[in-house]
């Protein structure tokens, strides 16, 4: 993570690196991460019982999602305090031990930053809804009601909100709507009011700062500024009283000041604070170079979610109504973002999973035998890590965790945003429309990714005591398949063993993996994925071949030679320094070019030590 000097031709960036260019992004989503004290919920005390693991793993950064005080009906994203910490997670004290705890093992930590909206429960929310006259009413965004030809009274706009239902919600005590993206218990807060801004700043930015942390990721970072005309979204669902309206709310006319203004009061002064934005409804390069090019100085990088929402029916009415993609559109989105960086001052987060989505492995790999799951673990490890980028992981993924079994009932589902998914399908009286959202709900649910995290083989695979009932059900494949730290921490070769390897090629051959340039090769095949990476000055070169399907296949059949993507010269030979298959799988192998299922490798045109 040390900086280092970078040419002016490996994406744009003069002078020195700054450290969250190389470094490797760990995501702890805690209520489900470690329990200490047998309440059944993960803790921060947990978390610091095993950075080690984290940074033997090979973390740079510890992204902790929500732990403030919190009515936890959307799992922390409805803060009530900002400056105190939800009690099951622990107390300050714990938070100053982990930010120390981080610091002292070269870490650094980094906190989950929700200022779209507050809970309900919020003390400015309680005070702005107590009159019209408040001083701080203006601090969310209050609205008289309409009414239609039949005197009835209806919301200020027609538009739907992300959990499903209104986006606004009426209040009997003022006689007004309030506004709300999420759920009526998530108020927005009004970015236009210059003193809330200030507020947000102070108590939420540099309160934590203050206390050491490295910075934040962003929650929502785009949807701050509003349409401040409110008129009704175009009908997309006739029918529906409440209609998909991301346009009057993402990347809305002022989005871009207040950013800056936030860089330029906020993280600026404090050594430059460490920014990565959620970007979400934002599918276009063009729009998303102004939050990060290096010029505009306002994020420093940016999740954009147009591969991993891939398979989801949207963002609103039918996100759970999954739609089947062929591998060519995933491959597609790949190159447009990595691409996106040559020749610009911006620079790109790789990442494929989160706490907002199901698992990767069941989701672009093969869960249906255990080889192909570990193959398809691996072969999903080494496209994340030779991306360019900085990487993300989500806890669990360097063990290759999986989706819910498809037995499990809507019971087991937790989430606030399923369960109003799955209740307006029931709604709907329509019941293909409720097969179809279960069925979605089975790979894309965001529940899967916030089963406890799977430590051992024991009753709670280690999350928490054996005779604790955990917040969540414990999956079976913790010790039924042997899916778990303890098991595979021993095995070099296991999805564990083979992320440390992916992370520490990435971090020798960084001028390739991390900042290299990207060149797609076969981008209509629906089997393979193949890239080749060059590292610019040097004419080092790596070519990336990924098989993604059970069958075999071939490189020589499509035209294609290791050596001659490549680029060797005469004499030179090309060299495999890693792969997917087990040492005892690569015996026997003469073809280098022919794939077994799931299979990856990557061949690099210079020695070893070179």
């Amino acid at each position: 993570m040390a900086d280092q000097l970078r040419h002016d031709n490996q994406n744009g960036w003069v002078g020195k690196t700054p450290y969250w260019k190389d470094a490797v992004f760990y995501q702890v989503y805690p209520a489900s991460f470690k329990d200490s004290n047998g309440d059944g919920w993960g803790d921060i005390p947990g978390l610091i019982s095993e950075l080690d693991y984290l940074r033997d793993l090979g973390v740079d950064v510890v992204w902790l999602s929500p732990m403030f005080e919190s009515p936890q009906k959307d799992m922390g994203y409805d803060i009530s305090d900002y400056q105190a910490v939800y009690n099951r997670y622990g107390t300050l004290d714990d938070v100053d031990t982990l930010i120390a705890s981080c610091h002292d093992r070269n870490m650094k930590l980094i906190l989950d930053l929700v200022v779209n909206h507050t809970s309900d429960e919020h003390p400015w929310f309680k005070e702005s809804r107590s009159s019209k006259t408040n001083p701080k009413r203006d601090w969310y965004i209050w609205k008289p009601p309409r009414y239609d030809p039949d005197g009835n009274r209806i919301p200020p706009t027609n538009w739907r909100s992300y959990f499903a239902g209104p986006t606004w919600t009426w209040d009997d005590h003022t006689q007004e709507y309030y506004l709300h993206l999420y759920g009526s218990f998530q108020p927005d807060l009004n970015w236009e009011n210059p003193s809330c801004r200030e507020a947000i700043y102070q108590e939420t930015m540099r309160f934590w700062l203050d206390r050491g942390v490295d910075g934040f990721r962003i929650d929502t970072v785009n949807k701050y500024s509003k349409r401040t005309d409110f008129p009704d979204a175009p009908i997309t669902f006739p029918g529906q009283p409440n209609q998909p309206a991301a346009e009057m709310w993402c990347n809305g006319p002022r989005i871009h000041e207040f950013i800056r203004e936030m860089q330029e009061k906020v993280l600026t002064p404090y050594n430059h604070a460490l920014s990565v934005g959620e970007l979400s409804n934002t599918p276009l390069p063009s729009q998303v170079l102004p939050y990060v090019s290096a010029a505009n100085r306002e994020l420093d990088m940016v999740f954009e979610f147009s591969m991993i929402r891939l398979g989801t029916g949207g963002a609103f009415h039918g996100k759970y109504l999954y739609q089947p993609y062929p591998l060519s559109e995933l491959k597609a989105h790949v190159a447009t973002w990595q691409t996106f960086l040559e020749g610009t001052d911006a620079w790109h987060t790789v990442f494929c999973e989160n706490h907002d989505n199901g698992r990767a492995v069941s989701r672009f790999g093969d869960t249906s035998s255990r080889k192909n799951w570990e193959r398809s673990a691996k072969t999903i490890a080494l496209w994340q890590g030779t991306l360019t980028g900085t990487l993300f992981l989500y806890q669990g993924q360097e063990i290759g965790m999986v989706n819910m079994p498809k037995e499990w009932g809507i019971e087991e589902y937790k989430d606030c945003e399923s369960i109003g998914f799955y209740q307006e399908a029931v709604a709907s009286g329509d019941k293909d429309r409720i097969a179809k959202t279960m069925d979605g709900l089975r790979i894309l649910a965001r529940d899967h990714s916030r089963l406890p995290f799977q430590w051992d083989g024991s009753a709670n695979a280690g999350f928490t005591g054996e005779d604790v009932l955990p917040w969540m059900r414990v999956h079976d494949s913790a010790f039924e398949d042997g899916l778990n730290v303890e098991t595979q921490k021993e095995d070099k070769e296991s999805v564990l063993g083979f992320y440390k390897t992916v992370l520490k090629l990435r971090n020798e051959c960084d001028e390739l993996f991390i900042h290299g340039a990207f060149r797609h090769l076969l981008p209509g095949d629906e089997a393979l994925f193949v890239y080749v990476k060059e590292a610019g000055e040097s004419e080092r070169k790596a070519l990336v071949v990924l098989n993604f399907s059970a069958e075999e296949q071939d490189l020589s059949s499509r035209g294609i030679t290791v050596a001659g993507a490549l680029g060797c010269k005469e004499g030179e030979e090309a060299r495999l320094v890693i792969t997917t298959l087990r040492e005892v799988e690569r015996l026997g192998i003469e073809n280098p070019e022919r794939l077994r299922p799931w299979e990856g490798g990557v061949y690099v045109n210079f020695a070893e030590g070179a």
